[in-house]
């Protein structure tokens, strides 16, 4: 059994939960798994560096990550009052969204890492609490929803778990740029 499986199955027994809710944790925790994966071993320098043409950098998409879980978390519970209305943003508003791309001076990567462990920890409690996957929000507002677009619970969660995986794949990138590791292969 690998670990990823290991803490899948522990996550799901844990919050007691079968079934598409199961199914959600494990899709979940795989993702995140190989994204943590990308900063082992590394320093918290390493993890401020770029190293493709990209300005991403290891700690800054555990740090994205991170907000945009916990955005549609509080999008989940809340509707799109919670999440920011993208198409109203000022230049000013977006200078400091650009700062969740980046381990700032002052933050660790262990910090980053712990926080993101906690907001994995409060979406996986909704996703075995919630009364029903099938409720709808409409989308908040940005350049790339679509106006009117509804979502349901079940959408949100499988979004997060493509984001994820999204930003996993380019994390392994940046990661065997750095030193050659990889998180598979």
């Amino acid at each position: 059994m690998t670990v990823s499986e290991t803490s899948t199955r522990n996550v799901a027994e844990a919050l007691a939960v079968t079934g598409e809710r199961a199914d959600l944790l494990e899709m979940l925790a795989v993702q995140r798994h190989f994204l943590r994966l990308t900063t082992r071993d590394l320093t918290d320098e390493q993890a401020r560096l770029r190293t493709t043409a990209s300005a991403l950098c290891l700690g800054g998409l555990i740090k994205h990550v991170t907000a945009v879980e916990r955005s549609w978390a509080g999008f989940i519970l809340h509707g799109p009052s919670t999440v920011p209305d993208f198409t109203a943003m000022t230049e000013a508003d977006w200078a400091r969204r650009a700062d969740e791309f980046e381990l700032l001076p002052g933050e660790t990567l262990a910090g980053v890492l712990d926080d993101y462990a906690d907001v994995s920890r409060r979406t996986d409690e909704l996703v075995a609490t919630l009364p029903d996957l099938s409720i709808t929000h409409a989308l908040p507002n940005a350049p790339w929803t679509e106006p009117g677009k509804r979502w349901s619970i079940r959408q949100v969660l499988m979004h997060i778990a493509t984001e994820t995986a999204h930003h996993a794949g380019h994390a392994d990138i940046i990661r065997e740029s750095l030193d050659g590791a990889k998180s598979m292969g």
